[in-house]
């Protein structure tokens, strides 16, 4: 998609587009890499295990 058509977009668009395209490319991670993502998300607070 070129710039100029994402710039017309509604946020709610383009954040569903983002987050298809990062579970795509989650789900070909492998153990390993996603515990390091993990790890990483966790410590910089973008996750939180007690829901």
């Amino acid at each position: 998609m070129a710039y100029a058509e994402r710039l017309g977009q509604s946020d709610d668009y383009r954040r569903e587009e983002l987050i298809r395209v990062i579970e795509r490319s989650v789900e070909r991670l492998t153990v390993q890499e996603l515990e390091a993502l993990y790890y990483d998300m966790s410590t910089k607070n973008y996750i939180n295990d007690s829901y």
